[in-house]
């Protein structure tokens, strides 16, 4: 098994929130990410449209594994999102990254997110830091 899948399946194994939104992992590599899930009527507000954190937290979810998938810890210090067209119930939501930069500390990325119909929905900024923890160390 690669690297980056046996990070991302740890992480995703102990992570009760992205297994509760439904999560589907559809690809991972070193810096790259793309995430599907289906929005439930739970999962709206009271317009009838998915609540914000739902867009955000599968965005949220695409950072932490494409910018773990490496085998080093990270975690999000930054991040920013923008809702661009209404989500519903039944929508199929596809969260896709791209590292725009990296360095030894820090890692920047874009997320975009489209529905089922490929027109973007939102878009996610994300910056994490990088440790030195490795998720499987060698020793």
């Amino acid at each position: 098994m690669d690297l980056a899948k046996k990070v991302v399946d740890k992480m995703i194994n102990e992570d009760a929130f992205s297994k509760w939104l439904g999560i589907e992992v559809l690809e991972i590599s070193a810096g790259f990410c793309k995430l599907k899930l289906k929005v439930r009527e739970e999962m709206t507000n009271g317009f009838k449209i998915a609540h914000g954190g739902i867009t955000y937290s599968l965005a949220d979810s695409c950072l932490a594994f494409a910018a773990n998938a490496d085998g080093l810890q990270a975690v999000s210090i930054e991040t920013s999102i923008s809702h661009t067209k209404k989500v519903t119930s039944d929508d199929t939501l596809t969260a896709t990254s791209k590292q725009i930069n990296k360095s030894s500390k820090t890692a920047l990325y874009y997320i975009t997110i489209t529905n089922q119909n490929n027109q973007e929905v939102a878009h996610f900024k994300g910056t994490v830091f990088r440790t030195e923890k490795e998720w499987f160390p060698k020793n």
